[in-house]
């Protein structure tokens, strides 16, 4: 998927930066939420916990990446304002529709989350935290978008439009 004279493409380091992030603020999160009682008290206490409160703003920022796209992104707002300007060109620049859409898959697995932890099931937060974690992990150590292999197979299924070329 990737090109080296695609003029809107973004740099691959971007959205491996943010990954490193993410993957970051998920082990914490996932820390937090494995010492928060199991299901306890109502829906407003549990939306007070910090491992309700840190998964709910990374749902946000997926939904940022998501909807406005992976160019619009916090993180790729910094790195292209902070990291980027002190290192290399980049050998090629890739299409952002794969990550955007990876971002949106992001949105979802931590969404359930969300709405597990509300709904006071055991663990939810924890087991969809940790999704992403892994996916955000394999991104930022090893550069395995799985969110844009997920795209690229919907793609080749016809389920998805591809970016143009």
């Amino acid at each position: 998927m990737a090109t080296s004279s695609n003029s809107g493409g973004i740099d691959p380091r971007g959205p491996r930066f943010g990954a490193g992030i993410t993957a970051t603020l998920m082990l914490v999160t996932i820390g937090l939420g494995l010492q928060t009682p199991l299901a306890q008290g109502g829906i407003v206490d549990r939306a007070g916990e910090p491992a309700f409160i840190l998964l709910a703003l990374l749902t946000a920022l997926f939904a940022w990446g998501a909807f406005a796209g992976i160019k619009a992104h916090p993180y790729g707002i910094l790195f292209a304002t902070w990291v980027k300007p002190r290192l290399a060109a980049p050998s090629f620049l890739e299409p952002p529709e794969p990550p955007t859409f990876a971002q949106l898959v992001g949105f979802l697995v931590s969404l359930a989350g969300v709405i597990l932890h509300l709904a006071g099931v055991p663990y939810g937060l924890v087991v969809s935290a940790s999704a992403a974690f892994i996916a955000a992990f394999l991104n930022s150590v090893f550069g395995l978008c799985l969110g844009c292999e997920l795209y690229a197979l919907l793609v080749r299924a016809r389920w998805v439009k591809g970016a143009s070329a």
